[in-house]
Order: structure tokens, then sequence, then C-alpha cells
């Protein structure tokens, strides 16, 4: 029988997938706050949320705003409105990556730059963020997949949706 040789059919220009970083490890004791963020255009009207559950949640405005923005901001109201242990559910990568990954380190070694070095979007948003989060010690982030049925998500989504227009 015949040997044959396998060789790649992959590309030399491709790129290798990273495997994916695992999420934050919850705290004892953590409550799931899920947030979301809304805009209609972008920039253009916002809405931002929070919900530990349908009976408690919270939700505010900005105008002008962008999506970015109001994803970070539902964050940062949620982390500030409740004590105790906290695991922020969001559907930005962005936001999540930020602390799963440790972004935020980088962006405060290199004066709130990016590693362009350019000025980091939002930074009146994520300064405060990131600084609640450090002095607490009990808030770590995973992500929910936006708009795919998942109960607490589309809540949140839809009083985004609402603050922004109201």
């Amino acid at each position: 029988m015949p040997t044959t040789s396998r060789s790649s059919s992959r590309p030399s220009s491709a790129r290798t997938r990273r495997p994916a970083k695992p999420a934050m490890v919850a705290p004892p004791g953590a409550r799931q706050v899920f947030t979301d963020g809304a805009c209609s255009g972008n920039p253009g009207p916002g809405g931002w949320a929070w919900a530990l559950d349908t009976a408690v949640h919270a939700s505010g405005a900005e105008r002008p705003s962008t999506n970015q923005r109001m994803e970070i901001r539902a964050a940062l109201e949620a982390v500030l409105a409740l004590e105790g242990p906290l695991v922020v559910v969001s559907d930005s990568t962005y936001v999540v990556h930020c602390f799963r990954d440790a972004w935020w380190k980088g962006w405060r070694q290199r004066g709130w730059t990016n590693t362009a070095r350019k000025p980091v979007a939002n930074r009146d948003l994520w300064e405060p963020l990131v600084d609640a989060v450090e002095a607490r010690g009990d808030v770590v982030f995973h992500w929910v997949k936006g708009h795919s049925g998942h109960p607490m998500n589309d809540f949140v989504d839809r009083l985004a949706v609402a603050a922004s227009k109201g």
C-alpha cells in the first residue's frame, strides 16, 4: 500500500488562533448582574442598564453617546450600585476582555494610552470602573452572547434601548 505524506493545506499567511483565555473565577457568594448598552446611531442617543433580576434593575441615558460608552457605563453603574461579590455578565467583549486580559494594567502603565500609544477612548468611564473593581477585589466579568435568547441579556437590552429612546 502506498504511503502519502500529509502537508498542511493551510496557506502560510493564515493566522493561527490562540486558545481562548479561561473565564475569570467568580468569588464565593457572588451574584450575577447583567449589563448592556445601546445606542441609536453611533454616536447618537445612548442608554445603559443593569439588572440582578427583573425586579432589581436600573437604567439611564446619555446624549450623545456611543455603544462602547454605554457598555462601559452599564458595568460602572452596576459596580457602584451593588455591594458584595459580583459577576458582571456583559455581551461586550471589549468590557469583559479589559478585565479578563488585564488590558487596564497596560493602559495605566502607559499613562492611559493603548498599545498604539493613542489615548484610551472613554477614559472618563474606564478609569473610575477600573478603580472601583480594583479597590473592591470582588468583581469579575463574564461574557454572554448578545441577542441569543438569554432571558436576562435580552431583558437588559430592552431596558437599555428604552433608556436610549426616553
